[in-house]
């Protein structure tokens, strides 16, 4: 797979993170990452949609189960696409004894998105996956790998079992991943269990073993990867909290500032000086979207950056271009606003949020739709008697939460990201009423910084611009802003 790259790009939201995206930035020779959460909702969405230009159909024809492809097909495929007003397919939400459909459902997606990503070129391409989102994990993974993924990232948690699953696969074995049960006992088993040849038709196919990047926040946890993972830890990437998407909540107490986000302070701070001394390559993510923090970053010993927000706004990602036509116009005013909510994501992590005008973001909105938790990615597995698992999501209706054992409380402000962020990139659910599910933009703090990549009277850019921007030669002492990264104790 040759050397790493200097420039990472963050494997965003749903869908945001898309194939197109990532086969952009990996042909320039960095690592194009596609996102790998809720892959099975997504690739059903646009076959429901007719998949216009036949992209979704030429990845299916490339999977090497094709009577698997081929009822996945059957099943989802609209030609023409669905009408406007008719929901999108309902998928039985991920348990920890998922049916085999819904297997085999996440197996093509992964797939899919890897497949299309790799075409073209012959660089790495990369998959990235939300620890928190747990119960797809074993045949995503596994799908991501039959079509050549050359790296698996994953944050949100600790993923200490990961690195033991990309083994068995390489090694043809079965896999396992032990399932965090929240009130589960010591002697309750919650291991889910993956064997491939249960599923392939034909020989098992050869492959490679991924190289894994562990996405940490602090040098305990970068630590503790290395320590205690299941196997080989290839890289870190150490994210601060100016980051998009969730962050780790700041150490300590949780203290809010007058407009009620998360404090963050020295405690949050990494040492980079103690990473250089872990002997793995790491890459600085969070406020890293310039030249300059680039040239910064290599000075310390760091092996590149990683950077999202720059690569969400190019005309390549998957985000609605009308979101991005808002928010790139905000950014050149400057008044682009990112609000860290202690309280929107079901996960209980700080979450961020571009405030942005007829999105959840907006009280009113958030206020009028009514609460229904049908896709449950981020849903919370908890113990039930006779060792059963249940599930539950602080942001379904708050009488369901309460009769699973919930607190009232814990729902208080909590979002629906599932349905947000699919809506996000074009795929909005339509409900019975005719309403349509709004979306919620994350970012990092940096949104207002994106302005640089647009040349003069443009309103848009492309991910060359970011790579190319990022790679411009910078002389040593260049002024840049300080992320919560300590270069000395």
């Amino acid at each position: 797979m040759g050397k790493f790259p200097k420039i990472i790009q963050g494997g965003m939201g749903v869908g945001v993170s898309n194939w197109r995206l990532a086969q952009a930035v990996s042909k320039l020779g960095q690592l194009g990452v596609v996102s790998g959460t809720a892959l099975d909702s997504l690739f059903v969405r646009r076959l429901a949609d007719g998949d216009k230009d036949g992209y979704m159909r030429r990845g299916l024809d490339a999977f090497p189960f094709p009577e698997m492809a081929r009822r996945i097909w059957q099943e989802y495929f609209v030609p023409g696409g669905k009408p406007a007003d008719v929901p999108y397919p309902a998928l039985t939400m991920h348990q920890s004894r998922a049916p085999r459909k819904l297997v085999e459902l996440c197996m093509v997606a992964n797939f899919v998105e890897v497949f299309l990503a790799r075409e073209g070129h012959d660089n790495p391409v990369g998959i990235n996956f939300l620890e928190k989102v747990q119960m797809p994990h074993l045949y995503s993974i596994y799908g991501a790998m039959l079509a050549g993924v050359s790296y698996v990232l994953m944050g949100a948690g600790i993923p200490l079992h990961i690195p033991a699953v990309l083994d068995a696969y390489a090694a043809h074995r079965p896999a396992e991943y032990r399932l965090s049960v929240t009130g589960t006992s010591a002697t309750q088993d919650t291991t889910m269990h993956f064997d491939p040849s249960e599923y392939i038709e034909g020989p098992l196919p050869v492959l490679q073993r991924p190289r894994f990047l562990a996405i940490v926040s602090s040098n305990t946890l970068a630590t503790t990867m290395l320590r205690r993972a299941s196997g080989r830890v290839d890289g870190l990437i150490i994210e601060s909290p100016t980051a998009g998407g969730h962050n780790a909540p700041p150490r300590g107490k949780l203290q809010l500032s007058e407009n009620g986000q998360p404090i963050y302070g020295e405690r949050d701070r990494v040492n980079i000086a103690e990473l250089r001394e872990l002997g793995v390559p790491f890459w600085l993510a969070g406020g890293y979207g310039n030249a300059a923090q680039l040239h910064e970053a290599l000075e310390q010993g760091a092996a590149g950056v990683q950077v999202g927000t720059a690569f969400a706004f190019s005309r390549e990602s998957g985000m609605r271009a009308d979101l991005k036509r808002q928010l790139i116009s905000q950014a050149v005013s400057g008044t682009g606003e990112v609000f860290t909510d202690p309280l929107a994501s079901p996960t209980g992590f700080p979450f961020k949020v571009a405030q942005v005008e007829g999105t959840s973001s907006m009280l009113p909105i958030y206020q009028q739709r009514r609460r229904v938790c049908d896709l449950g990615y981020l849903r919370e597995p908890y113990a039930m008697e006779g060792d059963k698992i249940g599930y539950r999501c602080s942001a379904e209706p708050v009488e369901n939460y309460v009769a699973k054992g919930g607190k009232a409380e814990d729902t208080e402000g909590r979002k629906c990201l599932c349905n947000a962020l699919l809506a996000n990139v074009g795929h909005s659910q339509t409900r019975k009423d005719g309403s349509t599910e709004p979306p919620l933009i994350t970012v990092g703090d940096d949104l207002n910084t994106i302005a640089q990549f647009l040349a003069p009277g443009a309103d848009s850019y492309s991910a060359a611009d970011v790579v190319n921007s990022l790679l411009a030669t910078q002389a040593k002492g260049a002024e840049v802003s300080e992320p919560l990264l300590a270069a000395t104790a």
